[in-house]
C-alpha cells in the first residue's frame, strides 16, 4: 500500500463514521468532521461528558487518539506525573462506544499495517533480506549440581574479595 492509497483508505473510515451514505457525500470527506461534531454536541445534552483515561502503548497510538480527540473539538490532557501513553479527555460515554473508540480502532489498524509494511521492506532492503521472527525453541536442561572437592586450594580474606590460588 502506498502513502495516497493509505490517505485514501483513512478519507473513507472517516466518511463511514460520519454518516457518509453516497459517493459523494464520500468525496465531501470536509463536511464529516462537521457532522460528526454535529452529533458529539448532540450526545453531549442527553449523555454528559466523563472523563475517560487512555493507555496507550506506542507513539503512533498515541499521536492518532490525539488528533482524533482534536478533530472533534475535545481537549487532551494529562496529569501531572502521568506517563507520556496515558491521555485523559472528557467526552460523552455514548460518543466514546459508537464512534470515537471504533474509529480510533479502524485506523490506527490501518496505521498499523501500513507501518509494518514499510518497515518489513526497508529492513529487507536496508539491513538482510530474512525479516522472519525468531525461531522458538526448547528450554535448556538444568544441569545437574556436582560437588567438586579440590586439594590444595588455599584462600584468604583481602578485605571485600576473597582470594583463591590453585596449587598443583
Amino acid at each position: 500500500m502506498d502513502e495516497a492509497a493509505l490517505i485514501s483508505k483513512l478519507a473513507k473510515i472517516e466518511a463511514l463514521f460520519a454518516g457518509a451514505t453516497t459517493e459523494g457525500e464520500r468525496a465531501a470527506a470536509a463536511s464529516a468532521r462537521d457532522r460528526i461534531v454535529a452529533r458529539l454536541r448532540e450526545v453531549e445534552k442527553a449523555d454528559p461528558p466523563v472523563e475517560y483515561k487512555f493507555t496507550l502503548a506506542d507513539a503512533w497510538s498515541h499521536r492518532l487518539i490525539l488528533a482524533l480527540l482534536r478533530r472533534y473539538g475535545l481537549t487532551p490532557y494529562r496529569r501531572r506525573g502521568q506517563r507520556r501513553t496515558t491521555v485523559m479527555a472528557r467526552v460523552a460515554k455514548s460518543f466514546v462506544d459508537e464512534t470515537l473508540w471504533p474509529e480510533f480502532q479502524q485506523l490506527s489498524a490501518t496505521l498499523q499495517t501500513y507501518l509494518d509494511e514499510v518497515t518489513t521492506r526497508v529492513v529487507a532492503q536496508v539491513v538482510h533480506s530474512d525479516t522472519s521472527d525468531a525461531s522458538e525453541v526448547a528450554e535448556p536442561k538444568q544441569l545437574e549440581r556436582v560437588q567438586i572437592e579440590c586439594s590444595g586450594v588455599n584462600s584468604s580474606d583481602t578485605g571485600y574479595f576473597r582470594e583463591f590460588s590453585w596449587e598443583a
